[in-house]
């Protein structure tokens, strides 16, 4: 599951920690009920180190019927496909649902490139979206973390608000 940070404020702030604009406040709980409604659950959640990422995730986990136990990771700042993906290869098989809380071009980039295969207009529609903040995409995958790699996955899901 990807996840991208809601809107955010552009203020005086360095880009790492802008905070949470108005909209991006109201969204970051919908995302939240959304995932809930679907009954989607993680063991695991990996989210940015920058302001609006943790402001985010700590916004759409109040929603969740159960808190996953949750890792801020530097790494995930303005990280690159290849960079995104090695995180999730890092990822112990125990883990069987993984959330990602980042940033884009990366959480666009990598459902694209992981999605080999796609349930009704899907991609398309994600792709015609961009990927707007607050959106997410839940993707399938069999085997361990350590294959995750261009193609190996099924996007299932995909919302974003105001769309």
């Amino acid at each position: 599951m990807l996840l991208r940070h809601a809107k955010a404020d552009w203020g005086q702030e360095s880009d790492h920690e802008r905070p949470l604009a108005d909209r991006g406040r109201q969204d970051a709980p919908v995302a939240g009920r959304r995932l809930a409604d679907a009954g989607i659950g993680f063991d695991l959640a990996l989210c940015s180190t920058a302001t609006r990422t943790r402001e985010t995730w700590k916004l759409a986990v109040q929603e969740l019927p159960e808190r996953p136990r949750t890792v801020y990771e530097d790494r995930m700042y303005e990280a690159s496909l290849g960079e995104l993906i090695a995180l999730v290869n890092e990822v112990p098989d125990e883990v069987r649902d993984l959330l990602l809380v980042g940033h884009n071009p990366g959480m666009h980039a990598m459902a694209d490139a992981l999605a080999g295969e796609a349930e009704d207009d899907l991609l398309a529609r994600m792709n015609r979206s961009g990927f707007p903040t607050a959106a997410y995409a839940v993707l399938a995958f069999g085997g361990s973390w350590k294959d995750v790699e261009h193609g190996t996955g099924r996007l299932t899901d995909f919302w974003a608000p105001h769309s």
